[in-house]
């Protein structure tokens, strides 16, 4: 987790969500990219975060676009914030003796408009949040 590092917070509001992470790319102290993504949407209202290891990040990214694709069509509806942190804690748990480096977050409006977060740790065990949660390697910082 430390290796390439990271700050990520998601947070709610009165109807609404809101998932911030820093740009940087390293490798400890060595900066190599000032514009790597770490935020992707999933739908038009559901979020996720992905710090930690850049090639997991990749991947783990890859993996969840294709998931919701087949979801998507199986299904014939878009999937809710809830059942994707579901998706996303399955996937990582699948994986937990070679596991990913991410701590995902998630961060959704769900049909309602209600907000929805959470995070996870690297075997995606989730993390339930009401008000704010956060993510990476400087997660000690952005609790204050």
């Amino acid at each position: 987790m430390q290796y390439n590092g990271s700050a990520m917070v998601a947070m709610v509001g009165k109807n609404c969500v809101a998932i911030a992470a820093d740009k940087r790319l390293g490798q400890r102290a060595l900066t190599v990219d000032t514009d790597f993504q770490k935020v992707f949407p999933i739908t038009d209202r559901t979020y996720v975060g992905l710090p930690g290891l850049a090639t997991d990040v990749k991947t783990l990214h890859d993996r969840f676009r294709m998931r919701v694709n087949l979801y998507k069509h199986r299904e014939e509806r878009t999937i809710e914030p809830k059942t994707f942190a579901h998706l996303v804690s399955h996937m990582l748990y699948e994986r937990r003796f070679g596991s990913y480096f991410v701590e995902p977050v998630v961060a959704g409006l769900d049909k309602n408009d209600e907000p929805f977060i959470c995070g996870m740790d690297v075997i995606g065990c989730i993390d339930w949040a009401k008000d704010f949660v956060v993510g990476g390697t400087a997660s000690d910082n952005l609790f204050g």
